[in-house]
């Protein structure tokens, strides 16, 4: 229970609502036990004329309250008896509907408020993952599965919510129809009632023993849920290659594969949650037979307990039957919660490693100049870059080239402070960026990657990512510069045109373009270009290529590039291998050393 009650804490907010629902239980299982005790003098009055009370009782004090009660009530129907035997019989019913219309009135009401509850924690809890998922580093979901995320958002969010019923029904509104039974039957028949108890505690012992593995079973199932959801998400995202390679059969199988398990496990699990009820309800039938016999001796045979009474305390026994059902129920329930709410937790509770130092200044302008200082940085246990130093002073370009692996995109994701160094440090104008705060070290910078990430939105909220108040003119001049105005301007919708999942509805180069063009309106000092045409044809590179110099303009950069033709005027060339600099300089000194570079400039050339 222990994650559960730390999803627990987010009702705070609602307690108004569980307050309520609280009241309205109390009302709820106040008149379900009144509903049976009203029979008692009903039967008692029509079927054994001496149980009627012809004086009208005196109340004196608190001491004789319960026989006051009794009798007045007593007093009352005898009244009507007298008057008209059918008309007390239509007020006795009038009784016995009223109170079971007060029973389920407050049922309704207690299911009202705690609506307003649950729905609440839902979206708070589905609210704060989501915050926290936008906050966590990087590195987190490089190695988490998408879908997994996505279950916990989604599955086990769910499921927390539904069992926030059951947790109330579990301390409030069952246990105080049991309660007020239990005294209700002890004012009847005490012996009886002890009688009763001797059989309960084997039933509970029962069906405890059925939800005993149900947590893990449940725990198994959100995780595969998780699985398969990310096997979905892979195959939407990858479909031209699974179709491209013939490879639907492979994937049809591994999804097969992750459902056959989610659907083993799922039988057993509410295969075992279902026996609960049916078992419940029999025990039940058990004690209430025993009850039968041994009461039923009591009537018949020793006198020491009338048939009125008997009637409504079977009433009472088999009317705390459903919420004992309830309560077996609520914990299977609660137990599946508590499943669900391990791996919500599990997420809020990651501890972030890319954070504010304590007294983080805020960086409001690049003055001079990016320093990089004799840094080291690992993936786990590989190490990507080795002692690595670099300086930019402000209005340069500098690009970075070398074989894939070599280090290139790691210095962009370092620079941004998406990851933190091992050791070293990177300064902006003499400031560690960890003494930076990320917001405004990333308001310094804009990004280009070689993947054009764009959303499922329109062209102008795609372009104003980073400056949502920007007028129409400054989204049109900045998509002039990225080269992009020339297709935009012929869409349907111009800017209002929606680009489609990933932008799928435009070409590689105008993806490219766009990003940009987004780039460009945010307008930062500092511009980290990520392999921004590698992936691109020759017609679209042309474009791109000559968006990416006006962008530059009067602004620093960092190219990572791949086509070394795009990069031949950058103030300085650094030729990465292995995680080090091997060789640095202008293109043409470069050339003129004869060493990587060069071959990599040849090899580029032959290709």
């Amino acid at each position: 229970m222990t994650y559960f009650r730390k999803i627990l804490e987010y009702a705070r907010p609602y307690k108004q609502f569980a307050i309520l629902n609280i009241v309205c239980n109390i009302f709820y299982a106040l008149f379900s036990t009144l509903s049976f005790i009203a029979l008692i003098p009903v039967i008692d009055i029509l079927f054994d004329k001496s149980k009627r009370v012809a004086v009208k009782p005196n109340y004196e004090g608190i001491a004789s309250a319960k026989d006051f009660i009794i009798d007045y009530f007593n007093y009352q129907v005898t009244q009507k008896v007298i008057e008209d035997e059918v008309s007390a019989l239509i007020f006795i019913c009038g009784i016995v509907v009223l109170l079971f219309f007060l029973k389920n009135l407050f049922g309704y009401l207690a299911a009202f408020f705690i609506t307003f509850l649950r729905n609440g924690v839902l979206r708070d809890v589905r609210n704060a993952v989501y915050h926290k998922i936008l906050h966590l580093p990087i590195s987190y979901f490089s190695e988490k599965k998408k879908g997994d995320i996505i279950s916990r958002i989604t599955a086990d969010v769910n499921e927390v919510q539904t069992s926030f019923l059951s947790i109330l029904e579990l301390i409030v509104r069952e246990p105080l129809t049991i309660i007020f039974t239990i005294i209700a039957m002890l004012m009847i028949s005490a012996k009886l009632t002890i009688f009763v108890f001797i059989f309960l505690p084997i039933s509970g012992f029962i069906i405890s023993l059925i939800g005993k593995r149900l947590k893990s079973q449940s725990l198994r199932a959100q995780e595969e849920n998780g699985n398969f959801l990310s096997i979905v998400e892979e195959t939407l995202s990858s479909l031209k290659i699974v179709k491209g390679f013939n490879a639907e059969d492979k994937f049809q199988e591994k999804f097969e594969g992750s459902t056959n398990r989610l659907n083993k496990i799922l039988n057993s699990l509410i295969n075992r949650q279902n026996l609960a009820s049916p078992t419940s309800e029999f025990l039940g039938i058990f004690v209430i037979v025993i009850i039968l016999w041994f009461g039923g001796n009591m009537v018949l045979i020793d006198g020491t307990l009338d048939a009125a009474a008997f009637i409504a305390f079977l009433g009472l026994a088999y009317n705390i039957l459903t919420p004992a059902k309830q309560i077996s129920k609520a914990t299977y329930s609660v137990k599946k919660g508590n499943a669900a709410a391990e791996r919500i937790i599990d997420v809020l509770e990651t501890p972030s490693t890319i954070v504010d130092a304590k007294n983080a200044i805020i960086a409001t302008d690049f003055k001079s100049t990016i320093q990089i200082e004799n840094i080291d940085f690992k993936y786990e246990d590989e190490l990507v870059l080795k002692n690595f130093s670099l300086n930019v002073p402000k209005g340069s370009t500098v690009a970075l080239v070398g074989q894939s692996g070599s280090g290139k995109s790691t210095i962009a994701n370092l620079v941004t402070r998406f990851y933190d160094v091992n050791s070293g440090t990177i300064k902006v104008d003499g400031v560690d960026i960890r003494e930076i705060t990320k917001r405004s070290l990333r308001d310094l910078m804009g990004l280009v990657t070689q993947d054009s990430i764009l959303f499922n939105d329109s062209i102008r909220d795609n372009i104003a990512l980073g400056k949502t108040n920007a007028t129409e003119e400054e989204i049109i001049e900045a998509l002039k510069i990225a080269n992009a105005w020339e297709f935009v301007k012929d869409l349907p919708k111009v800017l209002d045109t929606n680009i489609g999942d990933s932008g799928n509805k435009l070409s590689g180069g105008q993806k490219q373009r766009l990003s940009i063009a987004r780039a460009v309106l945010k307008n930062p000092p500092i511009m980290i270009l990520d392999e921004a045409t590698s992936a691109l044809d020759t017609e679209s590179e042309k474009l791109v290529q000559k968006a990416l110099e006006n962008m530059m303009r009067n602004r620093t950069s960092i190219v990572i590039a791949h086509r070394l033709s795009t990069i031949q005027n950058a103030d300085l060339i650094v030729v990465m291998q292995k995680g080090e600099i091997v060789e640095q300089g202008k293109h043409n000194e470069l050339l003129l050393k004869n060493g990587v570079y060069k071959k990599l400039v040849e090899m580029q050339s032959f290709e």
